[in-house]
């Protein structure tokens, strides 16, 4: 499982013009599911994302976690997953397919208390970098 994290000051997730998920300060997680990913897999890269400490203490330093005064948003991203070094076309046959994918990601989610954007939508997603602060995290069995 792959999530790249954004520390944001806010963001929003739209499908058809509509808002479907927003938050103010925390973490837009754009989270994509591979082929061997289990429950198991998806609750550890969940605690992972909670106990993150990206945010600035007192003194500035990130040292905090995201607490309970930020949210998250999370977003399906299957191209996580895309496959490059070959051709200019990205491969994607490293990522799930929805029957294994999106269980996964609504348990991500749920175990998360995130907001979160429609599984396999075309969505727009507007992101305000508090930093800009981004990590690639890696979880697997």
């Amino acid at each position: 499982m792959r999530a790249l994290v954004q520390r944001v000051s806010r963001a929003a997730v739209r499908v058809d013009g509509a808002v479907v998920g927003q938050i103010g300060p925390g973490l837009l997680v754009l989270l994509g599911v591979t082929h061997d990913d289990t429950p198991a897999v998806a609750d550890k890269l969940a605690a992972k994302l909670r106990a993150l400490r990206i945010f600035p203490d007192a003194d500035g330093r990130m040292n905090e976690p995201l607490g309970s005064d930020r949210a998250i948003l999370c977003i399906s991203q299957f191209t996580l997953y895309g496959d490059a070094r070959k051709g200019n076309r990205p491969s994607y046959v490293a990522a799930a397919t929805p029957a294994v994918a999106e269980p996964l990601y609504e348990r991500v989610c749920k175990a998360l208390d995130a907001q979160r954007g429609v599984f396999g939508a075309h969505m727009e997603v507007e992101l305000v970098n508090d930093g800009p602060v981004t990590l690639l995290i890696e979880t697997g069995v």
